[in-house]
């Protein structure tokens, strides 16, 4: 099972600012033991809304907005991605997760799984996406 765990942002976060060296030292640590364990898949930091954007799908017409956007609570400033064996593992690791703004600061990360390709009916769609999966590993 994937799960992937995301990081939500905040002001701090939005405004560009690298974080602390002992937050990445935390993060770093955290992640060397993820990999040490073989369940780390990936994990990055995204830079800030400013610099992306959006694709709005609307009647069937596409519109691309740029950033920054509004409403920090809704944006992901970074993520990791395990593969575990139960949910009850990838909470366990999530529980471990350095706080991502540091201990004095508010934070949250969000946690869901991915999709796995048996999550799906068997169909012509799938097996294309399997094959390129497949390409990718």
């Amino acid at each position: 099972m994937r799960f992937m765990i995301m990081v939500r942002a905040n002001a701090q976060s939005e405004s560009g600012a690298m974080p602390e060296e002992s937050l990445v030292a935390a993060m770093a640590a955290f992640h060397e033991t993820l990999a040490k364990a073989g369940v780390l898949l990936d994990a990055n930091g995204l830079q800030p809304s400013a610099k992306g954007w959006r694709v709005r799908y609307c009647g069937g017409k596409r519109t691309v907005i740029d950033g920054p956007f509004a409403e920090t609570k809704e944006l992901i400033a970074g993520y990791t991605v395990i593969q575990v064996r139960s949910r009850e593992e990838a909470m366990e690791w999530a529980r471990r997760f350095p706080a991502p703004f540091g201990d004095a600061a508010d934070g949250e990360i969000e946690v869901r799984p991915l999709y796995e390709f048996d999550d799906f009916e068997p169909s012509e769609s799938i097996e294309r996406f399997k094959a390129l999966d497949a390409g990718l590993r």
